[in-house]
């Protein structure tokens, strides 16, 4: 990662290296995005303001999947194939969970081989800040960055669980729910807010012995997919089958994200969509600002801690106990 403690380029200076393709200017502008310190983010305010016109060109896909699903095998087969067809593929990970792992680089790489060492291709993990309002914000102004060096395909793929594949629906135009053959133990299993938010779902591992009961896992996703309102008026999310080990039914996997992209298009409703998502981002970065300075300064995190043993003892109601952390804001 890149080292921000360096003297930073001149933000305009900074913004010309990224829009000329400039691997290692981006990954020291995303490095900005993700710090804490003030002056690093007041710099990464205005390199992201500055960018805005070169961004929003870049077809988004979120991925996710339970574990084991083949996401990463999935991303790594997906990506080389458009890569192969020119395309620049930059590769987003939303992880709340990182603060452990430290949301490695190494290990995206690892899992992505291929992409690893292709020159069309960027990989880039969520930092660890331990918070998901954190990390979907600094990835979503990661993904303006990339779009801005010329990344045409932004993958972002979840790795947590709960609300980052809300967070990543939310980011992305087209939502990809990836799942594995023996829908009868699995279709039990499935979060029915997950499977609402999929514009396509996709059975991995459809090959060898596995074919039919990738086939038959299919045909129960797509029962079930009939009782639930789908995400938009203009799309029926469809399921197919494919294998990310043998690439079969990959290049189908693009072709459904270029059709949903033409129809919404069509019917207005993606031009309204990234409208909505701009919107919610704003509010999701003053969330993050508001939570970020009540537990930035010592003396009003202890007061917190006052506030809140007080409501846990029935001593101080909670919209009183609001009232008080709104004054301690100054709002």
């Amino acid at each position: 990662m890149a080292d921000v403690r360096e003297q930073p380029q001149e933000t305009s200076a900074l913004a010309a290296a990224i829009r000329s393709g400039d691997r290692a200017a981006l990954a020291r502008a995303i490095t900005l995005v993700e710090s804490t310190r003030a002056d690093h983010r007041e710099q990464a305010h205005a390199l992201v303001q500055e960018l805005l016109p070169d961004s929003g060109k870049a077809v988004r896909v979120g991925i996710t999947g339970m574990p084991g699903v083949g996401k990463s095998t999935t991303i790594d087969t997906l990506g080389t194939l458009l890569t192969g067809e020119r395309h620049k593929v930059a590769v987003l990970t939303v992880d709340p969970s990182s603060r452990r792992t430290g949301g490695s680089i190494l290990g995206d790489k690892t899992r992505m081989a291929r992409l690893a060492n292709d020159p069309m291709a960027f990989i880039r993990p969520s930092p660890s800040s331990g918070t998901l309002g954190g990390v979907a914000a600094a990835t979503r102004e990661t993904m303006l960055l990339c779009e801005a060096a010329g990344y045409d395909v932004v993958l972002v793929e979840t790795v947590g669980i709960g609300q980052s594949e809300t967070a990543v629906a939310d980011m992305t135009d087209f939502f990809l729910v990836l799942m594995l053959p023996g829908a009868g133990d699995e279709l039990q299993g499935i979060k029915k807010g997950i499977v609402e938010l999929a514009d396509m779902i996709a059975v991995n591992k459809a090959d060898g012995d596995n074919l039919a009961r990738a086939r038959a896992a299919a045909g129960e996703y797509t029962a079930a997919l009939h009782i639930l309102s789908p995400r938009s008026a203009n799309w029926s999310p469809p399921v197919v089958t494919y294998s990310a080990l043998t690439g079969d039914g990959v290049e189908g996997l693009w072709a459904t994200v270029l059709q949903h992209r033409q129809r919404l298009t069509a019917s207005g409703e993606f031009a309204a969509t990234r409208r909505v998502q701009q919107v919610k981002w704003m509010w999701t970065m003053l969330e993050q600002r508001v939570f970020a300075r009540l537990h930035g300064d010592r003396a009003t995190k202890g007061k917190l801690k006052q506030i809140e043993a007080a409501v846990a003892e029935g001593t101080l109601s909670p919209a009183v106990a609001v009232a008080d952390i709104v004054r301690l804001l100054g709002l």
